[in-house]
């Protein structure tokens, strides 16, 4: 297949086109910079451009099968600030993909959804496909759009897509200073000994996944043809902050100081996704536990 990886130079894509060039697929990488790509191969193709650009975007997206559309120009934490900004360059500027997606004949689109924002304040855990979706933040409710706009095409066009409600995913090559990726950041915050500031009390529950398992999840989307649209992947089980601090203690031996602060009210208490549905349609199921996915992550870094 000929993939493009929409935001292929982030966390996400690096770790998908990896995977991608070793099942032998050609990938090409749009995204607005590729200087710090460090996956070089034969089968990679880099475009550098503009998501909110038609002529850099189509560009790109020419002579593709499969479009994995990774990026997001907003943050959970921030989106609320600016919903309009959200709105013009995250769910308009996607709708412009979409019709040149359909010019060119592309064979499905693939998209990155958040299993964290989409449903809201969970009315029972864990969270199923079919749980009400009533995002908190602009961000959740840009992602749902995105989402009924896929139905749309797919409906009066016959483009095929398929969404994954993505956890939170962490792991080899996560960025260590950010403003979202708790475990990456905790573990920046550990290995620089530095304190750890976190919102509330630290028991805010999150599901947390591999991202060797997200892009398992991905490239198995790309052969799914049942009649499902939508899946949750996820590691099925919550963790807390104070749990993550906990672990990553044990495997650094550090202390971490933690300093809490007062909760946002865009955080839900809990979050658990439930992925039977992508265990049964896309026969997948996540392979790293999380304490042997900190250990992966901190040998990664300490092995730099």
């Amino acid at each position: 297949m000929k993939c493009l990886i929409l935001g292929g130079n982030g966390f996400l894509g690096k770790n998908l086109c990896k995977e991608l060039i070793a099942q032998h697929h050609y990938v090409r990488i749009f995204d607005r910079t590729t200087t710090a790509c460090d996956t070089f191969d034969d089968n990679v193709d880099f475009f550098e451009g503009d998501f909110t650009n038609e002529k850099d975007l189509e560009k790109a997206i020419q002579g593709c099968d499969i479009i994995f559309h990774l990026i997001s120009t907003t943050l959970p934490a921030s989106s609320n600030n600016n919903p309009i900004y959200d709105i013009e360059s995250n769910v308009v500027n996607t709708m412009k993909m979409l019709f040149l997606a359909k010019k060119n004949h592309v064979k499905k689109i693939i998209f990155t959804s958040s299993g964290g924002t989409v449903y809201g304040i969970p009315e029972e855990t864990p969270i199923k496909e079919t749980h009400p979706t009533n995002p908190i933040c602009s961000y959740g409710i840009s992602k749902l759009t995105i989402e009924k706009y896929l139905y749309l095409f797919h409906q009066l066009h016959g483009l095929e897509y398929t969404i994954l409600r993505i956890s939170n995913p962490y792991g080899e090559g996560q960025k260590l200073q950010a403003s979202q990726g708790a475990v990456g950041v905790f573990i920046g915050k550990a290995l620089k000994e530095s304190p750890v500031e976190i919102w509330g009390d630290g028991k805010v529950i999150r599901d947390y996944i591999h991202i060797s398992d997200v892009s398992d999840a991905l490239i198995r989307a790309i052969y799914y043809k049942g009649i499902y649209k939508v899946f949750n992947i996820g590691s099925h089980e919550g963790t807390s902050l104070n749990h993550i601090l906990d672990t990553i203690e044990i495997v650094t031996g550090k202390r971490i100081q933690r300093i809490y602060k007062e909760a946002r009210n865009m955080d839900t208490l809990i979050n658990i996704l439930d992925n039977q549905l992508a265990e049964r349609e896309l026969k997948w199921t996540p392979k790293i536990s999380f304490v042997d996915g900190i250990h992966l992550t901190i040998s990664s870094l300490t092995h730099e």
